[in-house]
């Protein structure tokens, strides 16, 4: 997987981001529910008029054939190109039955569509090369080049990469994404099941620090009674 693509065809269950039921989401059945409503009204920047020009015009500049594809819902699929910068080794996966490839440093490609979100993505990332940290740890990052300057800006978790890469176009030097480590304070970046067993080890110290504290006083109180008895033993 030296290119880092991956696509909604393949690898449908290794994968979540690949998975038809989670990035490419169906058309919800009935009245929607006031999540999806909400969900709805946050990417929609566009009309539809104006997605489809913008999608027209992005496929005729598009050099390396990763087209984008308008759906008759006004939902619209395509690709994002994510550089992985990481300041160290990633936690990986331990399951002997998969390996996973080289992940600082590569340019990775995910296919995904205009509702998935900064979160998703890079929890599609995370899985994709096996990575068991926590995704509260990693942000999603664009880099924009203007006048032979370049901007880095952190995104929310409720952007929508697809819609970021529509309106700039497919040139990347216009416009990329880098994942990074998360830029948060020292507790901030772990998880609460990893909160919850920090307590448990400094719980399981603060024990063996009273007991040995308990021991050294005892051991002390057992000379004090010795020498205490040679004092007073009579003449």
């Amino acid at each position: 997987m030296s290119s880092g693509y991956s696509s909604l065809e393949e690898d449908a269950e290794d994968f979540f981001f690949t998975a038809r039921t989670s990035f490419f989401r169906r058309a919800p059945q009935g009245k929607p529910r006031a999540g999806q409503q909400k969900e709805k009204e946050t990417h929609n920047y566009l009309s539809t008029e104006e997605i489809k020009e913008k999608v027209h015009k992005y496929n005729l500049a598009v050099t390396d054939k990763l087209k984008m594809t308008l759906n008759s819902n006004g939902i619209y699929t395509g690709f994002i190109k994510v550089q992985m910068e990481l300041c160290k080794p990633p936690q990986t996966s331990p399951n002997p039955g998969k390996l996973a490839p080289g992940s600082n440093g590569c340019m990775n490609t995910l296919h995904i569509s205009s509702t998935n979100t900064v979160g998703e993505v890079i929890e599609a990332l995370l899985k994709k090369f096996l990575m068991t940290e926590s995704p509260a740890k990693f942000a999603l990052y664009k880099r924009c080049h203007r006048e032979d300057q370049v901007y880095a800006c952190k995104l929310s978790d409720r952007e929508h990469p697809l819609h970021l890469r529509l309106v700039a176009g497919p040139r990347t030097d216009t416009l990329s994404f880098v994942l990074r480590e998360h830029d948060i304070g020292e507790w901030e970046a772990f998880s609460l099941p990893e909160l919850q067993n920090f307590l448990r080890i400094l719980d399981k110290e603060e024990d063996e620090q009273l007991q040995n504290l308990r021991k050294r006083y005892a051991a002390y109180r057992n000379k004090l009674e010795e020498a205490l008895g040679e004092v007073w033993k009579p003449g």
